[in-house]
């Protein structure tokens, strides 16, 4: 847009006793008007306002014979102390933290997020020198991605670790809690593998699916573990309470994951919008409990028979 440029000379300024705030009173009174006292109606106040009828894209030399009073009570021009013209410029000056900022922006369709901004980096340094005072930041969604991410690297081991004390206190073994929580190794086999198949980026929903799935699939360990230590202490051998355990607790182990899959697989397919955020958590938790469901049902009892704990002997002496 259109601007009046009003470039004061001081050596002027200070040959008829006048300042830089006569000149910027008399700015303010032609851009938007100057206030110069108050009008009372009643309990009322409204400002007086004092404003040139003369617009900023008007004729210079009008602009120019605007009089400006010395201190000596001389009327100067404001053509005298200062160089007017009209020059262009931006319509709006966006600012970020002090800074003025110039906005770019694009959408990421068909491949993930990350990926597009490293390769936008790249080309960026490769090819764009910035002048000094010049910087590159890289905000919208991306930024929102880096929050979320740094709060993940928080999140999920803290989950894990609560996961880990939990199975210990409900256990009273740190052995059997190790073997159930052997669990969530397998299910993120599964959650990557599902990933790589459909082609889907690891995101932000993703980590979440992780999270939500690292509960199912330690439940899952705790129904088998629990169940041969109940047979245990009922007189069962080692062997034998682990045998029983997986056969007899086969059905409620499915149940659990098929429940917990089937209610994910309307997200999986979806195609609707914000489908791109429900498809990468309801993969990872199909995935993972499929990997889970199989492992815990085939290699967690072989885990348990070799290194779980056994019943202390009692003996009694006549």
């Amino acid at each position: 847009m259109q601007y009046l440029r009003i470039d004061p000379d001081r050596t002027k300024l200070a040959r008829y006793g006048l300042t830089i705030a006569d000149i910027n009173i008399t700015t303010e009174a032609i851009a938007v008007g100057h206030k110069v006292g108050q009008v009372l109606e009643g309990e009322r106040r409204f400002d007086m306002m004092v404003k040139f009828d003369q617009p900023i894209t008007g004729d210079l030399d009008s602009l120019s014979a605007i009089p400006l009073r010395a201190n000596t009570g001389q009327i100067v021009p404001l053509g005298d102390v200062a160089t007017l013209q009209h020059t262009t410029g931006p319509v709006l000056v966006n600012r970020d933290k002090q800074s003025r900022r110039v906005i770019v922006e694009f959408n990421v369709r068909g491949r993930d997020l990350g990926s597009t901004v490293a390769d936008a980096q790249a080309a960026v340094a490769a090819g764009v020198t910035l002048p000094v005072g010049y910087r590159v930041e890289y905000g919208g969604t991306f930024e929102h991605y880096l929050a979320a991410r740094d709060r993940l690297m928080v999140v999920v081991p803290l989950a894990l670790a609560l996961i880990m004390f939990m199975l210990w206190t409900a256990l009273s073994s740190m052995r059997s809690a190790l073997i159930i929580f052997l669990g969530v190794p397998f299910a993120v086999v599964g959650g990557v593998v599902a990933l790589w198949l459909r082609d889907l980026p690891f995101s932000i929903s993703a980590g979440v699916g992780f999270i939500a799935l690292f509960g199912v699939a330690v439940l899952n360990g705790l129904v088998l573990v629990t169940f041969a230590q109940r047979l245990q202490d009922g007189g069962a051998g080692h062997d034998e309470a682990i045998a029983q355990a997986a056969e007899l607790r086969l059905r409620p182990v499915l149940t659990t994951a098929l429940v917990a899959a089937l209610g994910f697989v309307p997200m999986a397919l979806s195609t609707a919008p914000g489908s791109e955020v429900q498809r990468p958590l309801a993969t990872v938790v199909i995935g993972g409990l499929v990997s889970a469901t199989l492992l815990t049902l085939l290699v967690l009892p072989a885990v348990y028979d070799r290194f779980g704990p056994r019943a202390q002997a009692v003996t009694i002496a006549a």
